[in-house]
């Protein structure tokens, strides 16, 4: 503990850089999981072939998406965010639309009955539903992004990776242990956060 109080700045800073990147990520890859999940309930069809786009992007090592990406946005946290992005995109997309898809149609057909539009039995009724399926879909991308978010720090993108890769270059075990905990903090705090979250959502339609 000692050395975690002796070095102090240097470990909120490396926690600060690496919450911004994990923050930033999770509101951009939301955002944008939400609104292709709109477009797949209007196209069923093409859910299973973006689903499948989306995984083979989440199976290609996270250094070869950087190497590919660096030549057209370069080093930094840019090309961290938008590559966590797209990888965030196969576990929210997926549990998002399965949650939803999920919902008994006699439900949604009593939602409609009542003179509900499409977005209100989606915000209504769907989303409190598939609450489960979606909280779990977005610790999945959390604990994801607190990881690959790590390995950015080879691109410049600073955060906790950079305090690992440097006691690992130097062997040093407690500046490792400090931000290996640190990480694990960022997720729990996630969780805590998302427990209070699915609570809300979880009650009972109004239909």
């Amino acid at each position: 503990m000692r050395y975690f109080f002796d070095h102090i700045d240097l470990f909120a800073n490396a926690f600060l850089q690496h919450l911004q990147i994990v923050a930033l990520t999770l509101l951009i890859s939301i955002a944008l999981a939400s609104l292709i999940c709109l477009v797949l309930l209007k196209f069923p069809r093409a859910s299973n072939i973006c689903i499948q786009v989306f995984s083979a992007i989440y199976s290609v090592p996270s250094l070869a998406l950087f190497a590919i990406l660096i030549p057209l946005t370069g080093l930094g946290r840019g090309t961290a965010i938008l590559v966590l992005v797209l990888y965030n995109q196969y576990l929210l997309v997926r549990n998002i639309m399965t949650g939803l898809t999920q919902v008994d149609p006699a439900i949604l057909e009593a939602a409609s009955g009542m003179g509900m539009t499409h977005m209100q039995m989606i915000c209504r009724v769907q989303i409190p539903l598939a609450a489960p399926m979606i909280v779990a879909g977005i610790k999945l991308a959390i604990v994801s992004t607190t990881g690959i978010a790590t390995i950015a720090a080879t691109i410049n993108a600073g955060g906790l990776g950079s305090l690992l890769f440097s006691g690992m270059r130097t062997m040093n075990v407690p500046k490792i242990a400090f931000a290996t905990i640190l990480c694990m903090f960022i997720a729990e705090l996630a969780n805590v956060i998302l427990g209070a979250v699915e609570k809300r959502l979880k009650r009972e339609p109004a239909l």
